[in-house]
């Protein structure tokens, strides 16, 4: 079969299309056609040596395909089965081997690439919006990267749930998809010199001086003291990621003198860690996505081979939506 092959750490270009070995198929796993395999950060970062993992490695986490062939312990994924997958490994590949935990069921009305593009993103948007905070009638939450693939689709599943949204963006054009998305109000932080103070006055003016109820904030070090500024009292901050870097020890003090905050640091495998946790999560997912609450962006495609010119553009900020890889 072709796979993508990172031969050692480094920039894009240690990628390449190469001959390998198909997956031998075992008792308690089930061997799938690649249809369409996600691209993500944390590609780029385990490509780049940023994640310790041992080269030469097949890059990618996510993805969708049909099962091929299923060991004779696997319970209920079957041949011809459609399944799709996020946190595991060797998805830039024209086939893939994975645990039946690993998989989840793709309805036949979805499609697998949109299938592969609402996986990582969608399954981290649907915990943050139901179990981090339950949003419903009556909150406002303050949503960073409102035009980021979770913010997107964070945005969508928090006014489902009769939340009002306020976000942060960089450009005209991802305020635009923010508001497409269904946000009420977007700021366009690119023109702050003083995010920290200008930011929370901001959102103090939007919610009639009282603060959001949650702050969902995967930016992290540039982000969070501005964020723990807009809370209302007894406000959230939820934060899941850190793409402008760690946020540094916090005196929790601050915690008490801004209203009795709350801050939590959750992670997508905690909240997928029985089978029917993750059936409900990526059930309600795909209805949504059927019923046309939940509109999953897909940015580009590229062909399996052009792997190094999708990071390239992942990379340099070039893309919106979902990038996929199409084997």
């Amino acid at each position: 079969m072709k796979a993508i092959i990172a031969s050692h750490a480094g920039g894009p270009e240690v990628m390449s299309l190469a001959d390998v070995p198909a997956p031998d198929c075992s008792p308690d796993r089930v061997r799938v056609r690649v249809e369409a395999a996600g691209v993500n950060f944390i590609d780029t970062y385990r490509r780049a040596g940023v994640y310790p993992v041992e080269f030469p490695m097949i890059p990618g986490s996510e993805g969708a395909g049909t099962v091929i062939e299923a060991g004779g312990d696997v319970t209920w994924a079957a041949v011809g089965d459609r399944v799709a997958w996020t946190s595991t490994s060797d998805s830039y590949a024209e086939q893939i081997l994975l645990g039946e935990g690993d998989c989840y069921a793709v309805p036949d009305a979805v499609a697998s690439d949109t299938a592969a593009a609402s996986m990582l993103q969608g399954l981290t948007a649907h915990y943050l919006a139901t179990s981090s905070f339950e949003l419903g009638e009556g909150h406002t939450a303050l949503v960073h990267a409102g035009a980021g693939g979770v913010g997107l689709l964070l945005t969508q599943l928090a006014v489902a749930r009769g939340s009002r949204v306020v976000t942060t963006v960089s450009s005209e054009r991802k305020e635009a998809l923010s508001r497409e998305a269904g946000a009420d109000a977007v700021i366009r932080y690119d023109r702050f010199t003083d995010m920290a103070h200008e930011l929370p006055q901001e959102v103090r003016d939007l919610t009639d001086g009282q603060g959001v109820d949650v702050v969902y904030d995967g930016v992290g070090k540039s982000t969070f003291d501005a964020s723990l500024g807009c809370l209302a009292v007894r406000g959230t901050m939820v934060l899941f990621g850190g793409a402008s870097g760690q946020v540094p020890p916090v005196d929790l003090q601050r915690l008490n003198a801004g209203g009795s905050l709350s801050v939590t640091r959750p992670s997508l495998g905690h909240f997928l860690r029985t089978p029917e946790e993750r059936a409900w999560r990526s059930g309600e997912l795909f209805a949504a996505i059927l019923n046309g609450s939940l509109d999953v962006r897909i940015g580009s495609r590229y062909p399996l081979e052009e792997a190094p010119d999708a990071h390239r553009a992942l990379e340099g900020r070039r893309t919106t939506g979902k990038v996929l890889l199409i084997p």
